[in-house]
């Protein structure tokens, strides 16, 4: 389903009109700075769109882009997270079935130019051109997103370009055709343009020097039709009613060259209403997919926070409440190999709730490995949905 050629129009001057502000206010913010740490790409990229897409070419990408890495945030800037994803996740992709310098092979392109660059060694979506390009999850099904939602994702602000855009499908119900809400994550703000539109600046903390030339994590949660954004630990940006129902999302904005739209290991998940916080528990386990960890190590990421939270909630809600951690993975990999990570994943999660203040007599931990899949191993959203810490009641 494609907008009309006048609804096309409108948002492509609505992206305009937000592209601008947030460069603007970027630009008063912070200096032009150029990053020598950050080798731009020669080489050519994808240039399809949705009619040439199969027929496109690539030129192989040998460089690898040096970005920044700004110090990662500890578990303790996390402290007050409360973001928990989706239980059921609908499409994720670290770029694993890709290689360098082709367009990723789960990805629609629909306008401009773009292709995966290494980025310190891990695989990133680069968008290199245009006004606007716009990229776009292959799934099954036209409409796929139900509410409640959430996304997550790492993106990348080079030199103050253009921020990256989530553009949000949905009915435009006075000319009963699709239409685009545009959720942009720029380097002083976050903005939301659609049937009602918001925007909220960064604190301090995270304006300028701060925030460019650095990875950061955006989450979205939408619930009820109220939305809100996260950028790294903190919650930036809520709009109390979008007014509208969005059924599937693509990724975009200005990019070029020079300034590219970076972003990586995007995640989509329907669910969202795990909060069981003052409520009694009375389920036999709950599971979970916010309990992140760095690739094949048992080092939680901080983002896991927010789901870890939960249930310490649940446990001092429920002081009779004992759970055994359970560790699962998919099937990438050697069995061994995987049932002795998903142990230490298990211990790592309860080493955590501890430090939390939860009494160590209330948790054991079981790690599975890949024995007991809850999806299919064949998908990306299956692998992902099989990767997961569960608390079973004891």
């Amino acid at each position: 389903m494609f907008a009309s050629a006048l609804t096309a129009t409108a948002n492509s001057q609505l992206l305009k009109k937000i592209g601008d502000k947030v460069k603007d206010k970027t630009n008063q913010k912070a200096d032009q700075t150029t990053d020598k740490n950050a080798d731009k790409s020669d080489e050519g990229t994808a240039n399809t769109n949705k009619e040439n897409n199969a027929n496109s070419k690539t030129s192989p990408s040998s460089n690898d882009t040096q970005t920044e890495t700004a110090t990662t945030p500890s578990l303790k800037a996390y402290q007050n997270f409360d973001f928990v994803p989706g239980d059921k996740i609908l499409f994720e992709d670290h770029f694993t079935d890709d290689q360098d310098g082709e367009f990723p092979s789960h990805w629609e392109l629909k306008k401009g130019q773009a292709q995966l660059n290494k980025a310190n060694g891990e695989l990133a979506f680069f968008l290199t051109e245009g006004n606007y390009a716009e990229v776009y999850p292959r799934m099954k099904t036209d409409k796929y997103l139900t509410d409640p939602f959430t996304v997550e994702f790492d993106y990348y602000n080079k030199d103050n370009a253009y921020g990256i855009v989530t553009f949000l499908k949905r009915l435009d119900k006075a000319c009963d055709c699709e239409t685009t809400s545009n959720l942009q994550v720029g380097a002083s703000e976050v903005s939301f343009d659609g049937s009602v539109s918001f925007s909220k600046s960064y604190s301090s903390e995270m304006q300028a020097d701060n925030f460019i030339n650095k990875w950061h994590h955006v989450a979205i949660a939408c619930k009820n039709h109220q939305l809100k954004v996260y950028v790294d630990q903190y919650r930036v940006l809520v709009v109390p009613d979008t007014k509208d129902d969005f059924y599937s999302l693509g990724f975009g904005g200005i990019g070029s060259e020079e300034q590219p739209i970076i972003f990586k290991n995007v995640r989509v998940a329907s669910g969202g209403s795990m909060n069981m916080i003052g409520k009694k528990f009375t389920e036999s386990k709950i599971v979970t997919h916010g309990i992140n960890f760095d690739i094949d190590k048992a080092t939680i990421k901080p983002e896991s926070m927010g789901t870890l939270n939960m249930i310490v909630g649940v446990l001092k809600d429920n002081p009779d409440l004992k759970f055994e951690i359970d560790g699962h993975t998919d099937n990438s990999g050697a069995a061994a190999h995987n049932l002795t990570l998903s142990q230490q994943r298990a211990d790592a999660v309860k080493d955590q709730l501890v430090k939390m203040g939860v009494d160590a007599s209330r948790l054991t931990t079981k790690g599975f490995g890949d024995s007991k899949p809850i999806s299919d191993n064949n998908t990306l959203e299956g692998k992902a949905n099989n990767r997961r810490v569960e608390f079973v009641k004891m």
